[in-house]
């Protein structure tokens, strides 16, 4: 096989065999196969797609090119759950403890964030002590002892992925659906699961601008996962305003601390029982999302969830009482954001409150950056709430005082207010399955 000749096939509209993607992919990732000529096919699957079949092979491919997990001495039905990246996300974080808490082990593999959304290891450093490496008899070791363990992705994990993701980042080849969906599927294949819950979101703080694209990825992933034989289910979720109050890494921990204790904001729960009711389906714990929602709710009103979290704090050598006491480091210096008319409010625009939080610390514009964990924005107020002028709608944590002029500039410009109510759309538009 000749590369050149893969390329032009593509480029002329033509499907690829599964032994002319092995062949790419195992080349690439030996260093046998350049950038430049991954870069040109990258750009022809970007114009002219793939089919389904194309699609299950780059992904096996991709599952291939690395060590995969083995989670049968658990001895369960594991259930991964995977958020395609929004502001404001700290949904791990709440419903891996609520499902562990209802008898389904959660086994799962996080990564870091960048750019304007945040990574829950991340989140998760921002806790003193945690250990968020692990060999894998350990990590095994844990969920069966625990029923939770989450750790960062092992560097031997789809390393084609690694190196594909990084070409596609500087080749305008990210929003490429095939492309996005092997990414996705490929990790979530290797991380070992029987079962994969995906929270696909949309938005103008999402990879996906709307919601059709949203469907359209979901739908593909969905068929990857049917095609592997791992029971999997999408939910649409909406992105256009931060999920939750809190976009930070501190801020995020605090913010799931409170749901935990039945305290969330409405927004966060209802995307957390979604997610988790569909986990419970999947992982055969329930029949119904109504039976689901109702075990769901039973753990957390009675502290189980919250006990469940922080005995996995324990597990993995975390300080337990400055989680249990919320006494987690913030960045010392706030700057309050106030309102400037009177009504209500029609939009505070995820993107802008994401690079906000990446501009005063709390997220990476590279992968060499340095993150403040402390760093972040909390919304004192949501689209929808009625304001006078002066109103205190949002408050800003950084370390350095010149960080937060360049935050508030880009303030002014995606917070919109307005003399009448908006519409309030749902967090949770579809499910796909």
């Amino acid at each position: 096989m000749r590369m050149v000749e893969l390329i032009e096939k593509k480029r002329n509209g033509f499907p690829l065999s599964g032994d002319e993607i092995k062949y790419i992919i195992n080349g690439y990732v030996k260093g046998n196969i350049p950038d430049y000529q991954i870069s040109a096919l990258a750009m022809a699957i970007y114009y002219k797609g793939m089919n389904s079949t194309e699609i299950s092979e780059l992904t096996s491919a991709i599952v291939e090119s690395g060590e995969k997990i083995d989670l049968t001495p658990i001895g369960s039905f594991i259930v991964d759950k995977h958020s395609s990246g929004g502001v404001g996300d700290k949904t791990t974080l709440i419903v891996a403890p609520l499902v562990a808490s209802c008898g389904l082990p959660v086994a799962k593999m996080s990564g870091r964030g960048l750019g304007h959304t945040g990574g829950t290891i991340d989140k998760l450093s921002s806790i003193p002590g945690l250990k968020l490496e692990m060999e894998q008899e350990e990590f095994i070791s844990q969920v069966k002892r625990v029923g939770i363990a989450i750790i960062s992705q092992t560097a031997n994990l789809v390393p084609a992925d690694k190196k594909l993701y990084a070409l596609r980042d500087v080749t305008a080849t990210v929003d490429s659906l095939p492309l996005i969906a092997s990414s996705i599927m490929s990790k979530k294949l290797a991380s070992g699961a029987d079962g994969i819950v995906l929270d696909v979101k949309y938005g103008s703080g999402a990879f996906m601008s709307s919601q059709k694209e949203a469907e359209q990825l979901a739908n593909i992933m969905v068929e990857i996962g049917r095609n592997f034989g791992r029971q999997t289910v999408a939910v649409i979720s909406n992105m256009d305003q931060p999920l939750g109050r809190a976009v930070g890494n501190s801020l995020e921990v605090l913010e799931a601390i409170d749901c935990l204790q039945g305290n969330g904001p409405a927004d966060l729960m209802e995307l957390c029982y979604e997610l988790a009711s569909w986990m419970l389906i999947v992982g055969h714990k329930a029949d119904s999302v109504p039976e689901a929602r109702q075990i769901l709710y039973e753990a957390l009103q009675s502290g189980k969830a919250w006990k469940k979290f922080l005995d996995f704090i324990s597990a993995q050598g975390g300080d337990v009482q400055k989680v249990y006491n919320k006494d987690l480091e913030l960045s010392p210096i706030t700057v309050d954001y106030n309102s400037t008319q009177e009504g209500y409010i029609h939009k505070i625009d995820a993107r802008t409150i994401g690079k906000c939080a990446m501009l005063l610390g709390a997220g990476r514009e590279t992968k060499e950056s340095e993150i403040d964990l402390g760093a972040g924005v909390y919304l004192l107020r949501k689209s929808g709430d009625y304001v006078k002028k002066g109103d205190l709608l949002l408050r800003l944590y950084t370390s350095r005082k010149e960080k937060s002029d360049s935050a508030l500039q880009l303030l002014t410009e995606g917070i919109i207010i307005k003399d009448y109510p908006p519409a309030i759309n749902s967090v949770v538009s579809n499910v796909v399955k």
